[in-house]
């Protein structure tokens, strides 16, 4: 079974509980929050803010924050991928600051994931200065690591990755000149769990282990093995036709993201949307319980392979297909315009990156909020009513698709260029609801002897669920 986030179990129990002391009628689903977002490149104190003011009262269940630790100084958005020490200190915001937001988004009843950068350090081959002042060169990090402590695989003229078919290479080489860690060494894993266990003790519920493919399996295993129990992770292994090194080879760690997802997707709604539920169905993908899926993420999005914000209408939808299946755990992306693959977010004159500030426009630099778009934030708050009730009523007919979720819910999405007018059958009780999609208000609609009639404009999507009633 998926895990779910301490604070959203908590809150799902507490519906219950005061659905039996008022006489409430219990739900014919427990309700669940299991829906992440990946605020990429937001200030630890913009996070704060947005769990107490969105995330929290949308529905979502956890936030998967940047990486927290010390960096190389520079611009572009990748120099946080780039470690080069252990200290919480970052363009993005204090270790009080992020202690500070973890406390204020688990009053808002979100859980805090770190991305985990622990494969590498720099890729820099000049000595340099981190953003807090701690001296490196490419394999010498004073105080943490020695060239004894990183791989030198010597398998490719450069000890740069060549080929993806050689798991060796893929995990022993350099990803793009990044010095990679002798994860297999105890000092080295001891050392990435001590960081690890930091985070914890600031109140980090779970971790995105990023680049966990240029990693055996085993290493991540011994590096989480003596984290608390209950402490989520979530790998990054990106599925790759033929290779040697696959996602389920992570599985006994924990969650694993399915990059296949939202490649698949963009597919599927290009040529055969009503095959979109249907994704995930496929033996040959991580099982859903432990799959964490997405329409896009920061590498996705800046390298072509999926949908991004930039896709307008069909992006959003495709966000709300995702929402309303039934397959993985899934996470909403939410980052900022660019045009320039290399762009960082919006920085002050010191290189502090600025307090993300949601609105209408998508110039470059622009934060896009899409984790805040009506038709996004909508279908978090529906999921979160369906719960785990199955999928029903499907019925696509050409560019358009509809889906029930058991007694709970019914969703319709129209990717085509007409005005969709059908009636449908759902499994929803009779009566009134009102439309959860619209940015505001009570669009009424009528489930009469088990069909609603429906009239869903060009690449829009409609939403009905039963705690929704006018």
């Amino acid at each position: 079974m998926t895990r779910l986030p301490a604070r959203a179990t908590a809150l799902a129990g507490a519906v219950l509980l005061l659905a039996a002391c008022t006489g409430t009628p219990e739900p014919a689903a427990a309700q669940r929050r299991d829906v992440g977002v990946q605020l990429f490149q937001w200030t630890w104190d913009a996070i704060a803010a947005e769990c107490t003011d969105t995330l929290g009262p949308a529905g979502y269940a956890w936030v998967v924050t940047s990486p927290p630790q010390e960096h190389i100084v520079g611009e572009q958005w990748w120099t946080s991928y780039q470690p080069v020490s252990y200290r919480v200190e970052s363009r993005l915001g204090t270790r009080d600051q992020y202690a500070a937001m973890v406390e204020t988004c688990h009053d808002a009843g979100v859980d805090v994931w770190a991305d985990a950068v622990v494969n590498h350090m720099t890729g820099q081959d000049q000595p340099g200065t981190g953003w807090a002042g701690s001296p490196y060169s490419h394999d010498d990090y004073p105080g943490i690591w020695t060239e004894a402590d990183f791989h030198h695989c010597g398998l490719t003229p450069n000890d740069d990755i060549a080929s993806y078919q050689d798991a060796a290479q893929v995990q022993t080489c350099e990803l793009v000149n990044l010095a990679d860690l002798a994860t297999e060494t105890e000092r080295v894993r001891s050392t990435i769990t001590a960081y690890l266990e930091d985070l914890l003790s600031l109140g980090v519920d779970g971790f995105r282990i990023d680049a966990a493919k240029h990693m055996p399996a085993e290493d991540v295993a011994a590096i989480v093995a003596d984290l608390p129990e209950g402490t989520g992770i979530a790998q990054e292994v990106i599925r790759g036709s033929g290779e040697p090194i696959t996602p389920e080879d992570y599985l006994g760690n924990g969650q694993v993201y399915e990059f296949a997802y939202g490649k698949e997707l963009q597919g599927v709604l290009a040529s055969s949307p009503g095959r979109a539920l249907e994704l995930g169905a496929s033996a040959s993908w991580v099982p859903s319980d432990q799959a964490v899926v997405f329409v896009d993420n920061h590498d996705t999005e800046r390298n072509g392979s999926t949908l991004s914000y930039a896709d307008g209408e069909r992006y959003a939808l495709a966000n709300v297909l995702m929402l309303a299946g039934s397959y993985g755990t899934p996470v909403v992306y939410s980052g900022y315009a660019f045009s320039d693959r290399d762009a960082g977010p919006p920085q002050d004159s010191d290189g502090r990156v600025l307090d993300a500030s949601c609105g209408e426009a998508q110039e470059d630099g622009d934060w896009v909020c899409q984790h805040r778009w009506p038709q996004v934030a909508g279908m978090v708050g529906w999921r979160n009513v369906v719960g785990d009730a199955p999928q029903v009523d499907l019925w696509s007919e050409g560019d358009a698709v509809a889906v029930g979720r058991g007694e709970r819910g019914f969703v319709v999405v129209n990717l085509g260029d007409d005005e969709l007018r059908a009636e449908l059958a759902t499994s929803l009780p009779d009566g009134d609801y009102c439309e959860v999609l619209e940015a505001q208000g009570c669009s009424r609609s009528t489930v009469r002897d088990g069909a609603i009639s429906v009239t869903v404009p060009p690449m829009s999507a409609q939403a009905w669920h039963v705690d929704a009633r006018p």
